[in-house]
């Protein structure tokens, strides 16, 4: 029998409490909310066997998910690990890694913690996001793997091996360089954008009247929570501000040649970017 302990029952925590207690993984799942609204949706939506606190679900679990923001994942998890049994497996499912796996660097219980970020989600936040086969196909980075006990690392690699999912190992400062080119970024466009837009349509009342799939698909992370973004955002701000330098520069870029005329340069420009194709199909 094995329990598993959901702190944070929002899309990701939401999503894994499912998959998890359905696929086999968990013979029951606890839950943690501390928003009483979002704990009630949580039980009636059936995600968590029981909404417990963050005590009961730590003496109790044989395995804790955390699944709150990066900011508050960094204050918890000493203090989880101060509370753990030695065979007890403590991870996470956060955005940003360096800064967690510095927090417990040094705690005597670190071997019992996974490092982990499952690289998966979409615009929308709280249990209501919950949703079956969220994790499917997708990868999940393992950050300081060497830093745990190899039986917390090969249980954890079963626990997303039920999610369907696939490992990749890194270091936490690689993971928070990549994950600001391919996530962090991503965000901060679409923000900028919807921001853009929203100006302009003060003026131009049907600009939404006219938007296409095309800008739906570009603005919709512009949905996202800021309670997790704003911790995600400023944990790797150098990263992220070296990631907003780059893309700026591209920017001013197309600037130069749509401001002169120069179709050359515009159909070159396009032609690279093109070519992430090669990447992404």
């Amino acid at each position: 029998m094995r329990t598993v302990g959901i702190i944070g029952l929002g899309l990701i925590g939401g999503s894994m409490a499912i998959d998890l207690k359905k696929r086999g993984f968990a013979d029951k799942v606890l839950g943690v909310e501390a928003d009483k609204v979002a704990a009630q949706a949580a039980m009636t939506i059936g995600l968590a066997d029981e909404m417990v606190s963050l005590e009961d679900c730590v003496d109790r679990s044989d395995i804790i998910v955390v699944a709150v923001p990066v900011g508050a994942a960094v204050k918890m998890l000493p203090e989880i690990l101060d509370r753990i049994g030695e065979k007890k497996i403590v991870i996470d499912v956060c955005s940003t890694k360096e800064h967690i796996c510095a927090a417990v660097k040094y705690h005597p219980a670190r071997k019992q913690f996974v490092c982990t970020h499952p690289m998966a989600g979409t615009e929308y936040s709280g249990p209501w996001a919950a949703q079956p086969g969220l994790f499917d196909g997708r990868a999940c980075i393992f950050a300081d793997q060497e830093e745990s006990a190899p039986w917390a690392v090969q249980t954890i690699l079963e626990l997303y091996a039920c999610l369907n999912m696939r490992p990749i190992f890194m270091s936490s400062s690689s993971h928070d360089i990549h994950t600001a080119y391919v996530s962090h970024i991503s965000h901060i466009t679409s923000f900028a954008l919807a921001l853009t837009v929203l100006d302009k349509e003060k003026d131009e009342k049907h600009i939404f009247d006219l938007a296409s799939g095309g800008f739906s698909s570009t603005v919709r992370l512009a949905k996202s929570n800021a309670d997790m973004w704003i911790p995600i955002l400023t944990q790797n701000h150098n990263n992220v501000l070296q990631v907003m330098d780059t893309y700026i520069e591209k920017m001013q870029q197309f600037r130069d040649a749509v401001a002169s005329y120069d179709e050359e340069a515009l159909r070159k420009l396009i032609e690279d970017a093109n070519k992430i194709k090669r990447i992404i199909r």
